[in-house]
This record gives structure tokens, sequence and C-alpha cells, in this order.
């Protein structure tokens, strides 16, 4: 899945990918025909541990994730890996766990530990030299040239956007496959940056957040080539859930609810069910 990645990487157009966080979302994905999924950290941790995406999740706690949506879908999947959690030999062990776990590729950041999701505020970044060095680790690590080296840096927020394209062009020499500046705050931002690199770039599309939600079109216009959606699929649920359990709530039932609802029997489905049932017509008793 990798190598399929890496080759669709090469092709002309976006790649839109959506956000998943459990193995519900993961396999309504997986269906859909995407060419890859993203792992999103906030979402992991708020659906897995239910806690905020600020630094409290570990590395077993992620990399059991990666395995299990690698294990669970057929579409290459990148992985957010937060900072390596740790120092070099930390980053060096991340790379080539998620990679054991079947991933396609890991993002990594420049944070400080404990890091905080991209777009909420009070991120600190370490020095640029020591998030190089993190980079070439990741490159050096890996087993396959294409399993994808995601270098992000979230020094947009406190630092300003030209130490954030240093450092993206830093990473891309050490080594990165994809180059993801965090938190740009206008077009003429992305537009910057799309003009800054010749490598592929990563947009984060986050409903509430703040970077501009572009269309396909602008996003390819500006020079991006990968647009993450971590957000959407949370959200979205999120929405629904409360609907439908306040209806629950208020009525008691819900009969007369106005929402849209997965039909049951897709949803087995989806759950694996028929193979269940397959199983037990060959193996029922005479």
């Amino acid at each position: 899945m990798s190598k399929s990645l890496a080759a669709r990487l090469k092709q002309p157009g976006l790649i839109s990918a959506p956000g998943i966080f459990d193995m519900i979302s993961a396999k309504i994905a997986d269906g859909m025909g995407f060419d890859v999924l993203y792992m999103t950290g906030f979402g992991t941790v708020a659906s897995y541990l239910g806690l905020p995406d600020a630094g409290l999740a570990t590395y077993t706690d992620m990399v059991g994730r990666v395995r299990q949506f690698a294990e669970g879908t057929k579409t290459p999947i990148i992985a957010d890996g937060d900072t390596g959690y740790g120092g070099l030999l930390n980053v060096d062990f991340t790379v080539r766990g998620y990679e054991a776990a079947g991933a396609a590729g890991i993002q990594l950041e420049d944070q400080e530990y404990p890091k905080k999701c991209g777009h909420t505020p009070g991120r600190r970044v370490i020095p640029l030299e020591d998030a190089v060095r993190k980079i070439k680790v990741a490159a050096e690590a890996r087993s396959s040239k294409d399993f994808l080296i995601i270098a992000r840096t979230d020094a947009r927020t406190s630092l300003g956007l030209d130490e954030a394209l240093r450092r993206g062009e830093a990473f891309a020499k050490a080594g990165a496959d994809l180059i993801f500046i965090e938190s740009p705050e206008s077009i003429e931002e992305m537009r910057r940056i799309g003009e800054t690199f010749d490598v592929p770039l990563v947009a984060n599309m986050v409903e509430g957040g703040r970077t501009p939600l572009l269309s396909r079109a602008e996003l390819e216009e500006l020079g991006f080539k990968l647009a993450i959606f971590p957000t959407a699929g949370f959200l979205a649920m999120g929405a629904a859930l409360r609907s439908v359990y306040g209806e629950i709530l208020e009525k008691g039932s819900t009969k007369e609810w106005k929402g849209e609802l997965y039909p049951f029997n897709e949803f087995t489905k989806l759950m694996g069910f028929e193979r269940v049932w397959e199983f037990e017509r060959r193996h029922a008793e005479v």
C-alpha cells in the first residue's frame, strides 16, 4: 500500500484524505474509493481515550490504533505520529513501529513536548537543528523508501511564516517526502507556501480552524498535493449523535426523528456479519 500511495503522489491532481478516528469511520471511508485515509491524532485520542490531543497519548496507545486501522482496511493510511514520542531513539522506534503496523506514511511535527493540536493556542516548537535531526532519523529508520515521511512545522503561529518556510525547506533537505506547514492564516499565506516548495505539500482543512477552507480547485491552484480533513468525520458524528440522543431524551423514542440513519442491514454487512452468517451455515450441526 505504501508503494501505491507513493505512486499516486507522482500523478496529477489533488489527493483528498478523510480523517479516520475509530473502526467505524475507517471502514466507512475504506469502502468509498479514497486514495488514502488519514489517521487523525485529535480524533483518535478523543475516541480511544476521551482525552484532548495534548501529548497525553503514548506511542503504545497510538501504534495499536495504527495496526487496528491498517488490518481492518485496504486503503493506504497516513498516521499521525505526533513528535515521535520523545527523542531521536524514540523517533527511530516510532517510524519502525508505524511501518511494521501497516501504515503507508507517518506525520511528524516539530513541537515541544507535550504537543498540542495544531489549531489550538500555546504551541511551541523545538530548535530547528533538533527538528532536522528527527526528520533525518525518520528517513533512515524506514525499511522502504515508499513509506512516506510527512514533516510538519507548527512554527507559523508562534514564530511567523518566514520561520515556518525556513523549517519546511530544511525538512525537505533532510529527507521528508511531503512538507506540512501547519496553520497558515490566509489564502495569501497559502499561496506563498505553494510558491516556495517544489515537493508535495499538505493542506490541513480543519472546520473552524485557523486556515481557510478551500475547494479542490483552489488548493490545486495554490500548489497543494494532499488535503487532509481530520475533523470533518468526528464533528459530523458529534452533531448527529447529539441530535438523535436529544430526540431520545426529549421524546423517549426515535420514531419521529427526521435525521438520517445508516441502514441497519447495511451496517451489519459493514461490520462483517455476512462472514459470520456464512461460517455458521457451513459449520452448523446436522
